[in-house]
């Protein structure tokens, strides 16, 4: 596995700290485990869907939590369901399983839902008010307080 060295990012950002933790320990602690298969799409700019193949698992067996900037789906199967049946063979996965996803700033769980063995979570992106772009004017010189993009002629204002 190839390492990345984000030093000299580190040098010359500030408040970046965050992602380039969870970058190097994404690195340090991923693993081979891919149970259960998941998607991840995006709607919109601001809409995103995750999708589990959880065949086999009911409603009450699946625990979702939502933390901030973080998102644990973890299944847990009945043992003494499983103890009683004589398997000839064994190919549908049915072991436990936790899986997590780290989720940016201001991104919160709208929906879950279980059908057809696919778990589907809908999440959406909602910045607050105060944290979305806005133009500040110069002096309080309305002229410079750009909002729509469109210039006016100095004919104009005269």
């Amino acid at each position: 596995m190839t390492r990345f060295d984000f030093t000299p990012y580190r040098r010359s950002t500030v408040g970046f700290d965050h992602l380039f933790d969870l970058l190097e320990n994404n690195g340090r602690t991923q693993q081979g485990d891919n149970y259960p298969p998941f998607n991840i799409e995006r709607g919109n700019d601001d809409a995103y869907r995750i999708t589990l193949a959880v065949a086999g698992f009911k409603p009450s067996e699946i625990d979702i939590t939502a933390q901030q900037n973080l998102l644990v789906i973890a299944g847990k199967k009945d043992a003494e369901n499983s103890e009683d049946r004589d398997f000839l063979h064994v190919g549908i996965a049915n072991r436990n399983f936790e899986r997590r996803f780290e989720l940016a700033d201001f991104v919160r769980v709208e929906s879950a839902d279980l059908q057809d063995g696919l778990l589907v979570i809908e999440l959406v992106r909602e910045v607050p008010e105060a944290m979305k772009p806005k133009k500040i004017a110069i002096n309080g010189d309305p002229k410079l307080a750009v909002v729509d993009g469109s210039k006016k002629d100095d004919s104009e204002a005269a």
